[in-house]
């Protein structure tokens, strides 16, 4: 499984034409503790750079882009009965939704750990 990221703080799990999307640690921690996650419906369509979910803190809500086109194939539930997994495990309990991707090639817009580091300072 191969692990990427967005400029806006997205991970990204691609397994085949699969893909898990939640926010980074540094994301969580801008962001506090959250309040509030709305999920995408699972089987919409998503464009890449489309608004796909919302989480709220006490400081602010913030959007989540989905990081590549396709259909949305699976939500985490447990995220929006407890938001607070996406503080305590964001890279693992804590993922936002599932992507079956129709696009592969938009993976080379992704960063690669060394470059999302980068930014995420």
């Amino acid at each position: 499984m191969e692990i990427r990221y967005t400029a806006e703080h997205e991970w990204v799990a691609i397994d085949g034409n699969r893909a898990t999307v939640g926010i980074t640690d540094y994301a969580q921690r801008a962001l506090g503790d959250l309040v509030f996650v709305q999920l995408p419906t699972v089987g919409s369509a998503i464009s890449r750079g489309a608004v796909a979910a919302v989480v709220e803190s006490v400081k602010a809500a913030s959007d989540i882009y989905s990081p590549l086109t396709g259909r949305i194939i699976e939500v985490n539930a447990a995220t929006a009965s407890d938001p607070s997994l996406v503080n305590t495990e964001p890279m693992g309990a804590g993922w936002l939704f599932k992507i079956e991707c129709s696009d592969l090639s938009e993976l080379s817009q992704l960063l690669d750990e060394s470059a999302y580091r980068q930014i995420a300072q």
